[in-house]
């Protein structure tokens, strides 16, 4: 018994530390919807992804060495230029990785491009804006994207506890109690970047790193060598090491900049 509660234990935090990025994607996905709707799209988009999740997890159990055996029709090989070996793992967590590097790089672009920031503040401009079902639609399928290597990690936590039944118990108690975790912190981390506009920038590079290390992650999986080089997984301390410095940066760089716009003001008032 106290082995499953410990075994509990460690599932629900490692869902909490991996679920960081996903509920990063949340936060900044819900802001597409309509002002009056984004409370209600985020609280759709955690529940049904818990129970999709809960359903992900049945499915893995029950076929998890489809999902790591390579395709015939996807394996080649092209003497020392390309060798690939795509499984439905890494299928998975490529496009999952693909796509999350391609919406970071958009929203930044659009950061970078709009040309009247009152505009972009009340949301009234063309192209960013989604409707409540399509934003929901987006965090259900990201998450389940962000919750499988979570989900096969706990698979692989919870194999020495002999009863498949109990294991498969203890893994959905952890799903639950991480969804209602993210469904307790995403409201806070919205209203956050909402009153931080600026940290806003700095929430879509940590999307975009995500992505890499989905990439690179995924590239891994489908034994993918390009001109005799194997792609090598981002580590996740270097992952973490990665987010920390970008945070300090910007710490660091919005309080210079404020002391900056201080020294400022005295000489303004000189001239």
């Amino acid at each position: 018994m106290a082995e499953i509660i410990f075994t509990l234990l460690m599932l629900v935090m490692l869902q909490a530390v991996l679920g960081f990025d996903n509920l990063l994607y949340i936060s900044l996905e819900s802001k597409k919807a309509p002002e009056q709707e984004q409370k209600r799209v985020r609280k759709v988009g955690i529940l049904i992804a818990i129970v999709l999740r809960i359903v992900l997890l049945f499915v893995l159990v029950s076929i998890i060495d489809y999902f790591q055996e390579p395709f015939s029709f996807l394996t080649g090989h092209i003497e020392n230029v390309l060798d690939f070996a795509f499984n439905g793992h890494s299928i998975i967590v490529l496009a999952g990785g693909g796509f999350i590097i391609y919406t970071a790089l958009k929203e930044i672009w659009h950061m970078i491009s709009v040309k009247d920031l009152d505009v972009d503040v009340e949301g009234e401009n063309n192209g960013r804006m989604k409707s409540a079902n399509a934003a929901i639609f987006s965090i259900v399928i990201m998450n389940l994207v962000f919750s499988f290597d979570s989900i096969l990690a706990a698979i692989g936590l919870t194999n020495e506890i002999e009863n498949s039944n109990t294991a498969f118990i203890v893994m959905a108690i952890a799903i639950v109690v991480s969804g209602l975790l993210m469904l307790l912190l995403a409201n806070r981390i919205s209203t956050f970047l909402a009153k931080n506009r600026m940290y806003e920038v700095l929430g879509l590079f940590i999307l975009f790193i995500v992505g890499i290390m989905l990439v690179t992650e995924g590239g891994h999986l489908a034994h993918l060598k390009i001109f005799g080089n194997e792609i090598v997984p981002m580590s996740k301390t270097t992952f973490y090491f990665v987010i920390a410095v970008l945070i300090v940066v910007d710490v660091v760089q919005g309080r210079y900049q404020k002391k900056l716009l201080q020294a400022e003001v005295p000489n303004q008032d000189k001239v």
